[in-house]
Parts: C-alpha cells; sequence; structure tokens
C-alpha cells in the first residue's frame, strides 16, 4: 500500500503537485491519467524517491519514504524510456542487475523473459535495440524480482501486438495475486481489460479517484476513454 499525504511538489514558481493526497491499495491495477504536465510523473518520481519531497510525506506499507530506502526493493519500475549501458550485451545487462539485487535464482520471476524469448537475443547489445525490444527488456526488470508494487511508465508503448497482450495478461495475473500495480498511458484503450481504478489529474491535483465500475456506472459507459470524455466536458462547462 502506498499513501500520500498533502504532497506538494514545486519547481521554481511551477506547483508541480499541489496539495495530493491519495492511497493506492494493494490488489489493485489503478491507471495514472491526465494531460501532459498535470502532475502524474512527478509523483512518480516522488513514490520512487527520485524527486525530493519538500512539503507532505509518502508512506509505502506504512514507512515514511524519507526515513529509509529499502523500501525500493519493495517496488518494480519501468521507465517510458530505459536507459542502459549502450555497450553492454542484453544477457549482462540482466546479469547486471541481477547481481545488484543479489536475489536467488530460484526467487526469480522469468515469466516474461520467456514469453519475449529474449534468451534469442542475449548476445544483441543494449545500444542497437529497437523501441519496442528495450521496453521488453524494462519490462523483464520490472516484474522480475517479484515485487510486491510495480510502477509502469507508458507500458505498451513501442510494443508490438503481441508483446503488448503478453504484458497485459502479466499485469493482470500479478494484480490477482495481491500485488499493487500503478499504470501511466496516454492509451485509454488500452486500460479497458487491465485495470481496477481510475485516478485523473490536472493541474497537479487529483480531479477523479474512482473504481472503474463507479466511472463506467456514473458516466454510462462502456469505455474508460468515453468516461474520461464525458467527465473532460463537464470540467469545460
Amino acid at each position: 500500500m502506498i499513501e500520500v499525504k498533502n504532497l506538494t511538489k514545486k519547481f521554481n514558481k511551477f506547483t508541480a503537485l499541489d496539495d495530493v493526497s491519495v492511497s493506492f491499495n494493494n490488489g489493485q491495477s489503478i491507471a495514472l491519467i491526465g494531460p501532459n504536465g498535470c502532475g502524474k510523473t512527478t509523483l512518480i518520481k516522488c513514490i520512487l524517491a527520485l524527486n525530493v519531497i519538500e512539503k507532505g510525506d509518502i508512506l509505502v506499507e506504512g514507512k515514511s519514504v524519507k526515513d529509509h530506502y529499502r523500501y525500493r526493493e519493495a517496488i518494480g519500475y519501468m521507465p517510458q524510456i530505459g536507459r542502459y549501458p549502450e555497450n553492454m550485451t542484453i544477457e549482462h545487462t540482466l546479469k547486471m542487475i541481477k547481481d545488484i539485487r543479489n536475489v536467488p535464482e530460484s526467487n526469480l520471476d522469468t515469466e516474461l523473459l520467456e514469453a519475449f524469448e529474449l534468451d534469442k537475443l542475449y548476445d544483441k547489445k543494449m545500444g542497437t535495440l529497437s523501441g519496442g525490444t528495450t521496453q521488453k527488456v524494462s519490462a523483464v526488470l520490472a516484474f522480475m524480482f517479484d515485487p510486491k508494487i510495480i510502477i509502469l511508465d507508458e507500458p505498451t508503448a513501442g510494443l508490438d501486438p503481441l508483446a503488448s497482450e503478453i504484458l497485459k495478461s502479466k499485469i493482470i495475473r500479478e494484480k490477482n495475486k495481491g500485488k499493487l500495480v500503478i499504470i501511466t498511458s496516454h492509451l485509454l484503450s488500452e486500460l479497458d481489460d487491465i485495470v481496477s481504478e481510475i485516478i485523473f489529474m490536472n493541474e497537479g491535483k487529483i480531479l477523479v479517484h474512482q473504481s472503474v465500475k463507479e466511472l463506467l456506472h456514473q458516466t454510462h459507459s462502456g469505455k474508460i476513454s468515453e468516461s474520461i470524455v464525458q467527465i473532460l466536458k463537464q470540467m469545460k462547462k
């Protein structure tokens, strides 16, 4: 569980997060959506301690992220654009991360590694990979260490349709195990089958936090994208 309490984050005069309070509960797959510059990336970076928290707090499993750093061992993170040493092969990159995490091989989750058949590309250098293949490496690393919390930033961007379906099925299975999955995405059509809650942000504030079931019922819609469009139209009135 992640609990955000009265979090405000400013960059000079720009307020990226404005007194945000929200809880992300275990066993949920939550879509964090909103227009560019709405604050969702800043919120994710605060959770990952990539941004310094100046006002407010974030609790992970009841402990403040200000007090300790090892909470990040429980988080698997897939960035929108993975940055890896260009001259290292896929095999060496995976081995390097495994050595850093120091998790026994028997405890590793290699389901995506096998489904993506990355072992056939082990000798390829990271700097030569397509964007889609780099995304596959990032996805593998996000799930490999069996984290309790999984944060995926635009996870299907660049993936081919088959790889996208493999990843979406994996997300559903991990959520059903009681894990917390947070997904940021601009492709609302990708979310219908995999998320249970929606958080919509704009201008550093959370405007909507509802279960998908409640949202669809409230807006009399069959799809998340249709519901969000209706909400945006109401906001403009």
